[in-house]
């Protein structure tokens, strides 16, 4: 297409009136390297105020001028984002002359030469499947991390043209963060297929192009101190955002303290002696990966967290190790989905070695989930069991409670992740808080890595003594907690080894009384459940 370096063969009345088009409009230079760059998808953006925005209408508008008969959409998450960006540029910036209609209902521009602009939103997951069936020259998502990779590779599939000589092509114009924030980061910034991608072997690198633009990008606000001052005053995660176009923060990040080179080190630099506790966390899937961590508590005084940076973290570091009594370090990283319950178990048996693992914290839902004659963890546990390595107890599953402990240990420098767990410490920068319930993390594709940590870390808390640094007497507990209040009990593992993890009492005496207790809740937890009274009508 002409505007793009990729002359279309339309008539000549339909290129006259796209020229007369063109002439309402006058891209800044980042703007014209957006319009002009030949990949398939595109991406606009990274700091706020470059005009991205309308960078991303005139897009639209320019291709429907250029080739007659085609149809093209732009998209927004919810029609209040839409009416005051989108629709609002349009209005105010297309004079009348050069359009046919405007179905205000519909919010579809009928161009002279027969094309069409559509302007839509998709609140809702499901919403893109109002476009099925349609066909789009060109499909435009503003605020592109708002959308779901599934929203994304949905309309992929709508992107095609039945015109002979014309391009298809999507674009996105956003800033970093928000929900879908992780996938738009791998595939235009990291250049890598994201979780969820069903097919990464079809991912082709050159498809993606990303236009980086930055606020001196836009002459408009480039001179304007009193916009940069507000950018400038942001919160630091925002500021990096807004300002910097930095794609490693964004708005909503729940782990805002996480700081590589403070929270991480190099394995070689960590003397994780054989004596010290070791445990491991999993949280089992099949079709998404199964996650499996091993970590070791090691007292304050074990200089767990190596002073490799020449900075103010070095010193924070020092401080903190100098008054903590203890830490938690995870120290090697296991995912793979397609495994089944055994393949997953003998996975961890041969990593884990001859380490003397004192528990294994595994998802609560692999208790109840069965795949055979026997559930997940049973099956999981016999492989476990055989090869010396203790049969998993259910782990902690108060999500609110364990991103609260997590964040407390990132905070108080009482975690430290080495660097060959990649996938955890790519993920935990990239979890964001739940609209809805603003205590808990969002659930994403990807998030695996990151639950199966925060079970090893609030159940293995008291491993590493570490109950002293919570809000309250001790971490969010539940079954191989002790201490933990009301008995708990779940099928698929042994009673006398769920009541022995219960009972805290050393003297004889105390035991025995907490153990007759705990079997006498347990008889009621196990008693048979009697069948619901028929109904005489």
């Amino acid at each position: 297409m002409a505007y793009r370096g990729k002359k279309f063969s339309g008539s000549k009345s339909s290129e006259s009136r796209a020229l007369n088009l063109r002439d309402c409009y006058h891209p800044f230079s980042r703007q014209s390297d957006f319009h002009k760059s030949p990949a398939k998808y595109r991406l606009f953006g990274g700091a706020a105020g470059p005009g991205k925005t309308k960078a991303l209408l005139w897009e639209a508008m320019l291709q429907a001028n250029e080739v007659p008969g085609c149809d093209t959409l732009l998209l927004r998450r919810t029609y209040p984002e839409l009416e005051s960006s989108l629709l609002a540029y349009f209005r105010r910036d297309v004079p009348r002359r050069f359009y046919k209609s405007y179905n205000e209902s519909k919010h579809v521009v009928t161009w002279l030469n027969g094309s069409t602009t559509r302007f839509g939103y998709c609140r809702n997951e499901n919403d893109v499947y109002q476009y099925q069936g349609a066909e789009f020259l060109f499909i435009g998502l503003d605020e592109l991390t708002h959308f779901t990779l599934k929203q994304w590779q949905f309309l992929t599939s709508r992107n095609r043209c039945p015109v002979r000589g014309s391009f298809p092509c999507m674009a996105g114009a956003t800033n970093p963060g928000n929900i879908g924030h992780a996938w738009v980061k791998a595939l235009w910034v990291d250049h890598a297929p994201p979780a969820g991608f069903e097919r990464p072997e079809l991912y082709d690198a050159s498809d993606y192009d990303f236009i980086r633009a930055r606020l001196d990008d836009n002459p408009i606000y480039a001179n304007d101190a009193q916009y940069r001052k507000t950018l400038e005053a942001l919160p630091e995660h925002l500021r990096r955002a807004f300002l910097d176009g930095d794609w490693n923060v964004f708005a909503g990040q729940y782990f805002d303290v996480f700081d590589i080179g403070r929270h991480t080190a190099r394995p070689e630099d960590l003397r994780l002696e054989p004596w010290l506790p070791r445990w491991i966390s999993i949280d089992w899937g099949f079709h998404h990966p199964s996650a499996v961590y091993w970590h070791c508590a090691v007292p304050g005084n074990a200089g767990f967290q190596p002073a490799t940076r020449g900075d103010e973290s070095q010193s924070r570091r020092q401080d903190a190790g100098a008054t903590k009594s203890s830490g938690i370090v995870t120290y090697r990283e296991f995912l793979q989905n397609g495994l089944s319950p055994r393949m997953l178990a003998q996975a961890i048996v041969e990593r884990s070695g001859r380490e003397q693992i004192r528990e294994v914290f595994l998802s609560p839902d692999a208790f109840a989930h069965r795949t055979a004659e026997a559930s997940i963890a049973e099956q999981l546990g016999d492989v476990l069991v055989a090869n010396g390595l203790p049969r998993p107890a259910p782990a902690d599953d108060d999500r609110v409670g364990g991103w609260q402990w997590m964040y407390q240990l990132l905070e108080n420098d009482a975690w430290v992740i080495t660097e060959n767990c990649a996938k955890l410490i790519d993920g935990i920068p990239l979890l964001v808080r739940d609209e809805r319930r603003i205590e808990d993390v969002r659930k994403m594709d990807g998030d695996d890595a990151a639950d199966a940590a925060r079970y090893g870390l609030v159940s293995g808390a008291r491993l590493a003594g570490l109950h002293a640094l919570a809000a309250d007497d001790a971490p969010p507990g539940g079954l191989g907690t002790q201490g933990s209040g009301e008995p708990h009990f779940v099928h698929g593992m042994p009673l006398g080894e769920q009541i022995a993890r219960q009972v805290s009492a050393t003297d004889p005496t105390s035991r025995a009384i907490h153990y007759q207790r705990l079997e006498g809740e347990a008889n009621k937890f196990f008693r048979p459940k009697g069948l619901p009274r028929r109904r005489h009508w």
